[in-house]
């Protein structure tokens, strides 16, 4: 993968034990005297004198196989998360961390990181304190100084209180987190989901959730359309409820499970080519980009399309209930949309580390626009999110021309402003040559 200039993240949870099963496994057998006996919250240990089995630990959200590894203070997750001080109670716990960290870093062990990987995706990571990410990616960095940290950081309270990653994200913990708190805004704007917004609201909003980031963290963000705990992104984008509020069958038996309309998937290329030209990086959810859908977990998680296997129609629903079968096949369209994209942010640094202004913003048309731009270099995303043809203006901050890379929609300009005719429910991506 390297050698294909592909870099590989892992993804890892620390806050409970489902990867050290060998050091729990010997704790329920000795008990007490077990050497992992510091590295849980055990309330109470067995009584070998009963029949009765009087273990009693804390696990996440009272799953018996997931044990809590202890830390130094305990903050109940269950009520609210909020981030805390403190650290990991046992020093031997740490230093296994650290070590499986360093053998991914540097698989060899001969202190060259180049074939090891580039960075960790770090699972319910809010769970976990403050002062063991500081030490965490001290570690890391001291390994591979170039080691991306991301972390998910997702819910203060479910289902409508999202957490403010900012004191994750000072310098010392991770470089970004995952950005659900940028796709519930967007999900709203381009799919009226759970209500519509307009242009000026939508500026407003994203606004909020980088006034208190540094500009560096803002672009290190891993903006997530879906994944393995979400509705696939097509599957979100046709529900108009709350972001992931019973959004499976077996929660809400009117949920749509089947294969999304022509104005969702509409919405969905909208939000995509928002997506691959705003602040931060893009993230794909494998099988969106082959036009999988499919609600939340376990859902999200059907094998994938590969173009070269024949599949049957998808007519079950778990309830029972009545739906439409669905032919299920590789979307060749909406791959090669995504293609396009990526190649169009990768022909197109300014979309990586490019400043963001927004330059149009017109509520009565459902028209927004904004620029990325860095010294001469500039792409203006333009959006037309109403049903009805405009044509619009946009001011450039170059002498240059531009060329819609995206549609081909012809620009004219002239001295203050380029000019474009744009279908509704279209995007356009302007670049100046």
């Amino acid at each position: 993968l390297h050698e294909r200039g592909i870099r590989v993240i892992l993804d890892y949870s620390w806050n409970h034990t489902g990867h050290t099963f060998w050091a729990w496994k010997d704790l329920v057998a000795n008990q007490a005297e077990s050497d992992y006996a510091d590295w849980y919250w055990i309330d109470s240990y067995d009584d070998p004198a009963t029949e009765a089995n009087e273990l009693s630990y804390h696990s996440w959200f009272g799953a018996p196989d997931l044990p809590y590894i202890r830390e130094t203070v305990w903050v109940d997750p269950v009520e609210r998360v909020e981030p805390f001080e403190g650290d990991i109670y046992s020093d031997a716990f740490k230093r296994h961390i650290f070590a499986v960290t360093r053998r991914w870093l540097d698989p060899n062990g001969d202190g060259d990181p180049s074939d090891g990987v580039d960075g960790f995706r770090l699972d319910v990571a809010a769970e976990m304190p403050l002062g063991f990410w500081r030490e965490y990616r001290s570690f890391v960095r001291d390994v591979k100084p170039s080691a991306y940290l991301v972390g998910e950081v997702w819910w203060e309270k479910f289902p409508d209180d999202l957490l403010d990653p900012e004191p994750f994200l000072r310098g010392d913990a991770f470089d970004g987190v995952m950005n659900y708190r940028w796709y519930r805004e967007a999900r709203q704007y381009f799919a009226d989901a759970p209500a519509p917004m307009s242009p000026s609201e939508f500026v407003a909003r994203l606004a909020s959730l980088t006034a208190n980031l540094r500009g560096v963290t803002s672009r290190a963000m891993m903006n997530v359309t879906a994944s393995h705990d979400t509705p696939r992104l097509s599957t979100s984008l046709f529900n108009k409820g709350r972001y992931k509020f019973k959004a499976r069958a077996s929660e809400n038996p009117e949920y749509k499970i089947h294969r999304p309309d022509a104005d969702t998937h509409a919405a969905q290329r909208l939000l995509l080519a928002h997506q691959f030209t705003y602040v931060g990086a893009p993230q794909i959810w494998s099988g969106d980009e082959m036009g999988m859908w499919g609600s939340d977990d376990p859902h999200t998680r059907k094998p994938l399309i590969w173009p070269e296997l024949q599949f049957d129609r998808e007519a079950e629903h778990p309830l029972g209930g009545a739906r439409p079968p669905d032919r299920v096949r590789f979307d060749d369209e909406l791959y090669g949309y995504y293609q396009k994209l990526i190649e169009i942010r990768k022909a197109n640094p300014v979309l990586s580390h490019g400043e963001l202004e927004f330059v149009l913003a017109d509520d009565e048309r459902g028209l927004l626009a904004y620029s990325r731009y860095d010294g001469d270099a500039e792409v203006i995303a333009v959006f037309n999110a109403s049903v009805s043809e405009h044509t619009l203006l946009v001011p450039p901050k170059t002498n240059r021309d531009y060329v819609d890379v995206f549609a081909g929609n012809a620009v004219a300009r002239d001295e203050s402003s380029l000019e474009l005719t744009l279908p509704g429910r279209t995007a356009a991506i302007l670049v100046a040559h």
